[in-house]
């Protein structure tokens, strides 16, 4: 046994941070974990007390199937059959590691321990297939790894639904690696987990699920991940925005997107291949639960030319002719989506081989199939994807490969240009009761992104485009002219909303102007609520679904009656009694006193102060009395403490400074960002003022800043809008008066830019 007093063997050193790119990109690939491996094995091996019968070190994990990143944890099992003084063995292994500062996932445990728990643990069964003899009883090392194998054949199909829990769990948690602009490689749907999963049904014997193209995209997830280490100079599986440049540099491709483009074809590979495993493990378990001989399988027509055989759909045989209809493959695909039902991948090499391309204009049934599987709900996603994964999608729209995997830069969306697509029409489905035309809705909220990725403004650029895939599918001219205008104002009623005065007739007029009738306004709305669901959380909020119902209630009045509703009036409470008066409801905070320069921001500070964020603003003057009214969202959720809130507004309106300094310095301090600001004046938006946008990087106190500058110099605010898209604002200020004059607007907009 090796001396416990003398110096430990030094680890295989990692590769330094910061190295030159070749030298780095020699640890990329097969080849370098390979080495990375056997570096290990040798350093494990030196650890490992020499001449102890019955004790072996098996390697698990990432080291057991060689092919760890360059900062993966070890994985590692210490078998013994009895042995006394196994403790002490264990703490000359498992220290050493631990000061090398090593991760270590490590347990102890004879042959029978090992498993009698992999068992029942459906996680550790999966680890030990992937065990590989290290140091010490190589015939013990062996003895568990057969055992485990034979075990696993004989027990998978009771553990497998144990692990689809734990699958549908993790899924649930990391998303979907294919359509995530910032994905976990290893923990979300699609990244390396899954391969351990499939390795395992593939070891059970239940179907081959290790094809080559399945091998090719997890190696080629590994060469990510392990550049990824690189780049970042440790552990870390989820692919950052700010890492993407160096990780696409270390891998030789063209730059971020191309990377982004490629993990999502690797996850879909790895994620249809995981689908079909499970279904083979069903197929599997209602057979046996069946019992007795296999019966014929039985067929059940769910849709014209479409039939069910054994929980998949296939084509009835009265659809296989010499000339197949070219709207099947959309058919089938609709009844997938509508039943929920996959589609066998005999099927789909079949559709992907044979069916014809579709006429223009396309055939009704093709078109009838297009608008039910984009309504199917729940099925339209898997349905989608599978129709995908063997180009019919392609086939049906050549625009489709030009959005497919297409990353979206803006921080406030959760998926790739396609998965948004896809996504918003599945969103959709919640408002087709509320329209006129439901069919149009589908297809507007499918196309309303059709532009991105082109050049200019995607809204502008997108709308010919959705109109001529709209003339193709056979849409009427009719139809074709609403599809076009949805997709050019899908944006309006929430920029709208977010950024201007609903109580200015010019608001009203302007939108009511571009919509042009009641049937189409109702489209845009519930387009916009699809939209804005579908691209992510920061996208949606209650404040900004009321804005909107708001907006399509008076545009809808002036629409129906050609009159504009009337502009609400103050609070009759603000406008009498003693002053200050302060009115706490809700998320709105209103404020009566003596009219005077700096209450809004001072207001605006108190209410940073407590952690309160404004999304609108409103200001007023009757009879010498100010009149401020804020709409707030509560910071970090936890609601406000009225009184304490209440007390501090009264304080501010009565002019008392102190409350706000300590918020006042904290703004002053957190000034900058990482884009210049930018100011843009819209002189024909209002009534009775011009309109200064501000276009900048949130930060602690903007507001206050902002709207200290503007009293400063002079500027009165009637209104104001402000709306946080991720880490940017675009706030709108409504100033009182022509501001005609090129120098006093010039003035004006360099004290903003400055307290910016």
């Amino acid at each position: 046994m090796t001396n416990p007093l003398s110096e430990p063997p030094a680890p295989p050193a990692r590769p330094a941070a910061g190295g030159s790119l070749n030298k780095l990109r020699d640890h990329i690939g097969a080849a370098a974990r390979d080495d990375r491996a056997a570096a290990l094995d040798v350093w494990l091996t030196d650890l490992f007390p020499s001449h102890v019968p019955g004790v072996s070190l098996v390697a698990v994990g990432g080291l057991g199937r060689c092919d760890c990143a360059p900062y993966s944890d070890l994985d590692l099992v210490l078998v013994h059959n009895g042995t006394a003084g196994i403790d002490r063995i264990a703490s000359g292994l498992w220290y050493p590691i631990w000061d090398a500062r090593l991760g270590l996932d490590h347990s102890v445990r004879t042959l029978p321990e090992a498993l009698s728990v992999a068992h029942d643990d459906v996680k550790v069964a999966l680890g030990l297939l992937d065990a590989r003899h290290v140091a010490g009883d190589a015939a013990l090392s062996a003895e568990l790894i057969a055992a485990t194998g034979d075990q696993w054949r004989r027990t998978a199909v009771r553990l497998l639904p144990q692990l689809r829990e734990l699958t549908t769990s993790r899924w649930t948690q990391h998303g979907e690696l294919a359509f995530l602009l910032e994905g976990d490689l290893k923990e979300a749907a699609g990244g390396l987990r899954d391969l351990t999963l499939l390795r395992g049904i593939g070891r059970a014997g239940i179907a081959d699920t290790m094809r080559p193209a399945v091998r090719a995209a997890g190696l080629r997830l590994l060469d990510t991940r392990d550049a990824l280490h690189l780049a970042v100079g440790r552990r870390v599986d989820r692919l950052v925005a700010q890492e993407r440049a160096a990780v696409a540099g270390l891998l030789e491709l063209d730059d971020s997107d191309a990377l982004l483009r490629r993990v999502s074809g690797d996850a879909r590979t790895i994620a249809h291949a995981v689908d079909d495993a499970w279904r083979a493990v069903d197929r599997l378990r209602s057979g046996r639960r069946r019992g007795g001989p296999p019966a014929a399988p039985g067929r059940r027509p769910v849709a014209r030319d479409v039939v069910e055989q054994d929980g998949e759909l296939v084509l009835a045989r009265t659809a296989i002719g010499p000339v197949p209809d070219p709207s099947l493959s959309l058919r089938v695909a609709a009844a997938a989506a509508v039943v929920e039902l996959p589609i066998a991948r005999a099927t789909c090499e079949w559709l992907a081989a044979f069916c014809p391309p579709l006429p223009t204009p396309w055939p009704p049934a093709a078109r009838a199939a297009l608008i039910s599987l984009l309504g199917a709900g729940p099925g339209l996603l898997p349905a989608w994807e599978t129709a995908d994964r063997y180009g019919l999608i392609d086939a049906w729209l050549p625009e489709w490969a030009r959005m497919r995997s297409l990353p979206q830069h803006h921080p406030i969306h959760r998926y790739t240009l396609d998965r948004h697509l896809v996504q918003a029409a599945y969103e959709a489905t919640r408002f087709t009761r509320e329209v006129d035309r439901p069919d149009l809705l589908l297809l507007g909220a499918f196309l309303h992104d059709v532009g991105k990725g082109l050049p200019g403004d995607h809204s502008v650029v997108g709308a010919p485009i959705a109109a001529d895939i709209a003339a193709r599918i056979g849409l009427p001219p009719a139809d074709v002219a609403t599809i076009e205008k949805m997709v050019r104002l899908h944006l309006l009623l929430p920029d709208v909303a977010t950024r201007r005065d609903l109580s200015d007739p010019k608001t009203i007029s302007t939108v009511a102007e571009a919509v042009g009738d009641p049937a189409t306004l109702d489209l845009l709305h519930a387009l916009a609520r699809a939209d804005s669901q579908a691209t992510g959380p920061a996208a949606w909020s209650e404040w900004k679904g009321r804005l909107m119902a708001e907006l399509v209630r008076r545009v809808h009045t002036a629409l129906d009656t050609g009159e504009l509703p009337e502009p609400p009036r103050p609070d009759p409470e603000l406008l009498e009694g003693g002053l200050p008066v302060v009115h706490l409801d809700g998320d709105r905070v209103a404020v009566a006193a003596a009219d005077r320069r700096g209450l809004l921001a001072g207001v605006a500070a108190c209410l940073a102060m407590h952690r309160l964020d404004v999304v609108a603003a409103n200001t007023a003057t009757v009879n010498g009395r100010a009149i401020v009214e804020f709409y707030t969202s509560p910071r970090f959720g936890s609601p406000y403490e009225p009184v304490a809130l209440a007390a501090d507004l009264r304080r501010v309106a009565a002019g008392d400074v102190s409350v706000t300094q300590r918020v006042r310095a904290r703004a002053m301090s957190a000034r900058g960002g990482t884009a210049s600001p930018r100011v843009v004046w819209q002189r024909a938006a209002a009534t009775d003022a011009v309109v200064l946008e501000l276009r900048a990087a949130d930060s602690p106190g903007l507001l206050y800043r902002v709207t200290s500058a503007l009293d400063e110099a002079g500027a009165e605010i009637r209104a104001a809008r402000i709306s946080t898209l991720g880490g940017d604002v675009v706030d709108a200020f409504y100033l009182v008066g022509t501001w005609a004059d090129p120098a006093e607007r010039d003035r004006v907009e360099a004290a903003v830019l400055s307290a910016v």
